[in-house]
């Protein structure tokens, strides 16, 4: 090896030839143990080389075993190899070549030469090139002596070489710092040539774009040349269209001049339709006082009509077998003629008992007793509803002219009262009651009022009497069952309207809102079980509605009730009470019944006679009624009668009480109006 040799280029030599720095361990025996043993240990631990040296002969040495020191070489040029390789690898060839540049410049660091190992034994050779003699077995002393010379050579080397990996390790560092600021430089030169990079791609982008705009002038530049040419024909056809409308500017012109000759005269024309316009409103408005006037005459006259008929009215309707019952026996019902003849509506009715408890003296039985009764009007079992409330229909109408109406249903159970006010099941018009028509026909009528200047507004209320207790039928929800809580009392202070405290007041102003507020009154009804009827009512049921008209431009306002009375089965104690456990309930029941029955028929006595106390107050029936009762209300009585031979004496009392209340005269009524 060439002493002169620079370190770094012996490390660059040991890299390529890939021989990696390996540490060797040290074979040099623990003195200190061997000092510890005692001279017999000592010994025994002599004792197998003294057998080997035998074997060997005279001539054997004793082997010391020397530690193997590498090259002092070998690790620097590994580390300078490494780090060459690590710098070439992250700056490139130029920085590689300014290492090896740097390198190169460095003072180069004396190699120490490597002594040459003795003999196989270890011990230095002699002077004057005499081997050194054998040491005996047993001289440990000197066999100690020459481990410790061996030793302290192994400490200098090893001093040696730690100076020289000192002074390897100051150069690495130093050339680490070379490499270091030669990164920084590269760093810089590479952020300046892309910028370079970035200017000279942004030039020729600038330029590809300078270029594209080139073409699109030149696109367009033609295209304006074909818009100019295509501009130049339009031109042309504009100035022949230009000659074209002035010819026509002028027939307009010709035509405008007849025009408004034409419109000035139908100026005049028109200012003579203003003035038949004129004279045409002011005829209007004298034939709408005209008309108005014969309004108020007809009302006038209607009224008349109805109480020469009488304010108190009395209706006889008889209802038809229903299947299953047995057929009465001729003679029992007959309706005589009127007095011109079978065109006439009757108005008569008689009816024939026989009495088994009376005969005569030969022993047969008596002859029946004929009772004859007259009414305004008598319905035989055939009738229909629509002739029945075709009779009505008139006196239903008062209603909108502000007359108070009362049409109350009298009779037995299983009468027909119900059928005859609210109709039959099914919703079959042919079976629809009198008050379903009642409101349609009012519905229609104000209606045809409106073209008048009528407006007319209606609130329908719908409550049972049920001993003696006020119940609302059109209670739902949370209400329903809370009938007792309702009372009657008086609108307001000084006021003669009468309402009744919880009960709902629907507006209505159609015939669905109407059905549907029957089929909740009929859901809601107190019915039971008797001799008489399956389902019979046991209860006045009492519809109102509250009838509210307006002529806004003449200032008259007029009101008044429609009160339809479906009253409770008027049947004695004995025939109508019900068998089993709710005989009481039923006897109640009918008591509360006729009592209040009774009182109407007080109330309409007091009105007849004029009498100054009329007993309204006795029942809960006639006090809600009041207003409809008095002198300037409408009354009309449905009586109703079974066909059956078996209900006579109800029929008969029915019909006594009926013919009372037709005797009965009241005061001439009064409309209600503001």
């Amino acid at each position: 090896m060439d002493p002169q040799r620079s370190p770094l280029l012996e490390v660059k030599g040991n890299i390529e030839l890939k021989r990696p720095l390996i540490k060797a361990p040290s074979q040099l025996p623990l003195s200190g143990s061997r000092l510890k043993r005692r001279p017999d240990q000592m010994e025994d631990g002599l004792e197998p080389e003294k057998k080997r040296t035998r074997g060997l002969g005279a001539t054997t040495k004793i082997t010391t075993s020397h530690p193997r020191v590498p090259s002092l070489t070998t690790v620097p040029q590994t580390q300078g190899q490494t780090t060459a390789q690590k710098v070439s690898k992250k700056t490139g060839p130029r920085c590689s070549t300014a290492i090896a540049t740097g390198l190169k410049n460095q003072k180069p660091v004396p190699a120490v030469p490597v002594q040459k190992s003795g003999r196989a034994s270890g011990v230095p050779p002699m002077a004057g090139g005499k081997k050194p003699s054998k040491r005996p077995a047993w001289d440990l002393k000197g066999q100690l002596c020459d481990l410790n010379a061996e030793l302290k050579r192994c400490r200098e080397r090893t001093q040696t070489l730690d100076q020289e990996n000192q002074q390897l390790q100051d150069q690495l560092r130093d050339a680490q710092q070379q490499v270091k600021a030669l990164g920084t430089e590269r760093t810089t030169l590479e952020g300046h040539l892309a910028k370079v990079q970035a200017q000279a791609e942004q030039g020729q982008q600038e330029l590809k774009n300078l270029r594209a705009c080139v073409l699109e002038l030149e696109e367009r530049l033609s295209t304006q040349e074909g818009l100019v040419q295509e501009l130049q024909k339009k031109q042309v056809e504009l100035q022949e269209e230009r000659r074209g409308l002035t010819s026509q500017l002028e027939e307009k012109e010709r035509r405008l001049q007849t025009s408004e000759a034409a419109l000035s005269s139908s100026q005049a024309e028109v200012a003579s339709l203003r003035q038949e316009t004129v004279a045409q409103a002011a005829l209007l408005t004298e034939r709408e006082e005209r008309l108005h006037g014969l309004e108020m005459e007809r009302r006038r006259l209607h009224n008349q009509l109805q109480e020469l008929k009488g304010n108190i009215r009395v209706f006889c309707r008889v209802r038809p077998v229903l299947p299953g019952e047995p057929t009465p026996p001729p003679g029992l019902l007959l309706f005589p003629s009127g007095p011109g003849g079978p065109s006439d509506p009757p108005t008569r009715l008689s009816l024939s008992r026989s009495d088994e408890r009376r005969g005569t003296l030969s022993g047969a039985p008596a002859p029946p007793t004929r009772h004859d009764f007259s009414f305004d009007r008598v319905f035989p079992p055939g009738s229909g509803q629509d002739e029945v409330f075709e009779e009505i229909a008139m006196l239903v109408q008062s209603a909108l002219d502000g007359y108070p109406v009362c049409i109350f249903a009298y009779g037995q159970t299983g009468s027909g009262k119900t059928f005859t006010m609210e109709g039959g099941p099914g919703g079959d018009p042919q079976l629809e009651g009198l008050i379903p028509r009642a409101l349609r026909h009012l519905f229609s009528v104000a209606q045809e009022l409106s073209g008048q200047g009528w407006t007319y507004s209606f609130v329908a209320s719908y409550v049972e009497i049920y001993n003696e207790t006020v119940r609302d039928l059109l209670a739902t929800g949370t209400r329903k069952g809370q009938g007792g809580e309702c009372e009657i009392r008086r609108a307001g202070p000084g006021s003669e309207e009468l309402t009744v405290t919880n009960a709902r007041y629907v507006p209505v102003s159609c015939e669905k809102e109407v059905e549907a507020l029957l089929h909740l009154a009929r859901q809601n009804r107190a019915v039971a079980r008797t001799a008489q009827n399956e389902r019979s009512s046991r209860s006045h049921s009492v519809f109102q509605l509250q009838i509210s008209g307006e002529h806004s431009s003449r200032g008259l306002q007029c009101g008044a009730p429609l009160s339809l009375v479906d009253l409770a089965g008027s049947e004695r104690l004995d025939p109508g009470l019900a068998l089993g456990p709710g005989e009481r309930e039923r006897l109640r029941e009918t008591q509360a019944i006729n009592s209040s029955l009774s009182t109407l028929g007080l109330v309409i006595m007091a009105l007849s006679n004029k009498e100054s106390h009329v007993p309204y107050r006795n029942s809960k029936l006639t006090y809600l009624l009041q207003n409809s009762l008095g002198g300037s209300a409408k009354m009309l009585m449905f009586v109703n009668i079974s066909p059956l031979e078996e209900n006579v004496s109800e029929s008969l009392n029915s019909l006594r009480f009926a013919s009372k209340v037709n005797q009965c005269v009241i005061g001439t009524a009064q409309a209600n109006r503001k």
